[in-house]
């Protein structure tokens, strides 16, 4: 229930929709009853089922009130004017477009009531797609280490379908079905309070059977979901890595591993359908019993003369007692359903639930400029268990360039990720111009940084707003110009449409040195004061690692720059060279000074030279 409570949170002010809501449901409840209702004056007149002379009490209209017994008053006295004038016939075609126009005010309310509801099934799924996409997007770095990123997208996706599918879906029987099956109760007490007492009596044995059959469908909607999630992931990493698939000849194996996962989904909802398909067969067939035991014990009151109700009167709660069953089913099916949502939803919540290890502080000190330095005391840092740093120190001053040399796996990335608060660190303190990183927000920090990583990051979107991303009311002059200093400017002038063509899923219509200079070229764009270069060379040819080479070279003119470098030859005019190994400084200095001594980088440099 608290579950779906907070579901229904995302409709608030919930209060716009529920009285407009609860009007439309009521009147077509009342609507609708009314229906049934008009039946006991058709057999008591029309079939002469009752003395006429009983009816004359109705000919004198009382004084206007809002009961049941005036508007009662008012239709039988209608109903007998009708009678004086055009006889049984015409009271007979009276009653029935009475019928028909409450038949159509049932509908038309029905109708207004379920597009309310669907604003709210709008509003809900909106601001839980929202809500999802948000948290994710301002989850830790870290977060996306430890999750598939298959299963994320079947919560924001599946997950959140079956919330509108199922919950959303079911609000119209939450509410209305309730009011419904009250009000007819209501009807029904009023007509024979022993025989209902009766029914209410029987009524809760389905209940409890079907409530049985719904709290096993919970268990096997997660695992449902969970396996759906995996699938989703098997797929992404299959078509991302499609030449290595077949380059390894691997499709049978791709194939076995899909076939599994999806043989097990399969289980799982036939498992699912049993169980749900058997909810509406057992609960009509408890609602057939329970009218069958009705007719048998209301009967025999009648007969017997122990009870109130006449043939009419008992006919008429037969068929009243019959609508109560509908809603009543509706209700035990969405139960069923119900359990599936909610199984979704809570996937959903644990990702919303998730703390950010890393967020700016409730009031952060003001950043506009970059003036001095950033400096590292005794920084260490670790995956959990697994130490990566260790006692970490230099300072990077402003207009300086420092690169990060070493093995991989040494720690390099991860040291410069801390410098844009991807990570903090697990001990000591990185200072920018003497203040703590975390004393900033993280918005005020990153705008002072631009990042080109060796994976060039592309969206499937034009080559305009790949450079311009992220930054508002760039012009195309600015965009031009921006790649005319990344090299990049000759090959977009001789694609198709120039800066408005698409490059496809993740750049994919463009060389690997292409997609390079469009980082740098957004990176350029940016023109932030601090600059983090992660080996951005290292997966380019010769011919394009010259180009980017260049345009990274002019990017980094008068910037403050930290460089991860894998071929020590793009390094040499740096400022100074950290050689980070196991999570340490263990050389330092300029080229020239490392080249002098024996160390690790003279090593990595003959190497490199062979």
């Amino acid at each position: 229930m608290k579950t779906y409570l907070r579901i229904l949170s995302y409709a608030r002010p919930f209060s716009r929709f529920a009285p407009i809501y609860i009007l439309y449901a009521f009147l077509s409840i009342v609507f609708g009853l009314l229906n049934f209702t008009l039946l006991k004056p058709l057999f008591d007149v029309i079939f002469e089922q009752v003395d006429p002379q009983s009816f004359e009490k109705f000919r004198e209209m009382p004084p206007f009130s809002l009961t049941i017994e005036y508007f009662t008053t008012l239709f039988y006295n209608r109903f007998l004017s009708v009678q004086d004038a055009y006889g049984k016939m015409g009271t007979l075609i009276f009653v029935c477009i009475i019928i028909v126009i409450s038949v159509f005010l049932s509908n038309l309310f029905t109708y207004l009531s379920g597009v309310v509801l669907a604003k709210v099934r709008a509003v809900v799924i909106k601001g839980m797609r929202m809500d999802i996409f948000e948290k994710v997007s301002r989850l830790h770095i870290g977060f996306f280490s430890n999750e598939r990123k298959g299963d994320l997208m079947s919560k924001m996706t599946n997950d959140v379908q079956e919330v509108e599918n199922t919950i959303v879906q079911s609000l119209r029987v939450v509410f209305r079905e309730p009011a419904t099956i009250i009000l007819y109760f209501a009807v029904l007490f009023f007509m024979s309070v022993k025989l209902t007492l009766f029914t209410i009596l029987i009524i809760p044995i389905s209940g409890a059977i079907i409530g049985g059959i719904t709290k096993r469908l919970k268990r096997r909607a997660v695992q449902s979901q969970e396996s759906l999630g995996r699938i989703v992931n098997i797929l992404d990493e299959t078509l991302g890595g499609m030449r290595v698939v077949k380059a390894f000849n691997a499709e049978r194996f791709v194939r076995g591993k899909f076939d599994s996962e999806t043989e097990y989904y399969s289980k799982v909802n036939v498992s699912m359908a049993r169980k749900n398909e058997l909810a509406s067969p057992i609960s009509q067939f408890l609602g057939v019993t329970v009218v069958a035991g009705i007719l048998v014990y209301g009967g025999s009151l009648v007969l017997s003369g122990e009870s109130n109700l006449g043939a009419s009167d008992f006919i008429t709660y037969i068929i009243i007692f019959t609508q109560v069953l509908n809603p009543a089913k509706e209700i035990s099916r969405a139960m069923s359903s119900i359990q599936r949502g909610i199984a979704s939803a809570e996937r959903i919540f644990e990702v919303i639930d998730t703390p950010s290890k890393i967020s700016s502080p409730s009031s952060p000190k003001p950043l506009h400029s970059f003036e001095n330095k950033i400096e590292f005391q005794k920084v260490s840092f670790a995956y959990q268990d697994n130490l990566v740093l260790q006692d970490i120190d230099f300072s990077l001053e402003k207009g300086k360039t420092i690169a990060l040399v070493g093995p991989s796996g040494g720690g390099k990335s991860t040291l410069a990720d801390l410098v844009p608060r991807f990570y903090d660190p697990t001990s000591g303190k990185i200072l920018l111009d003497g203040t703590d990183l975390r004393d900033f927000s993280t918005s005020d920090l990153r705008s002072l940084m631009g990042i080109v990583t060796q994976e060039s990051i592309l969206f499937n979107d034009t080559v305009f707003n790949n450079i311009a991303f992220g930054i508002e009311g760039a012009t195309e002059a600015q965009v031009m110009e921006a790649a005319k200093i990344a090299n990049a400017h000759g090959f977009i002038s001789q694609l198709e449409n120039g800066y408005q063509t698409n490059i496809g899923d993740r750049g994919s219509k463009l060389s690997g040195g292409q997609r390079q200079r469009l980082s740098i070229a957004r990176a350029v764009l940016k023109n932030p004061p601090i600059l983090i270069l992660d080996e951005a060379t290292s997966a380019l040819d010769s011919e394009s690692e010259l180009l980017v080479q260049e345009a990274l070279t002019k990017l980094m003119t008068n910037r403050t720059t930290l460089v991860i470098a894998h071929r020590l030859s793009t390094i040499q005019h740096a400022d100074e060279i950290l050689v980070v190994e196991k999570g340490k400084i263990v050389q330092r200095g300029s080229h020239a000074q490392l080249m002098a001594v024996e160390g690790l980088y003279q090593k990595l440099s003959s190497i490199q030279s062979v």
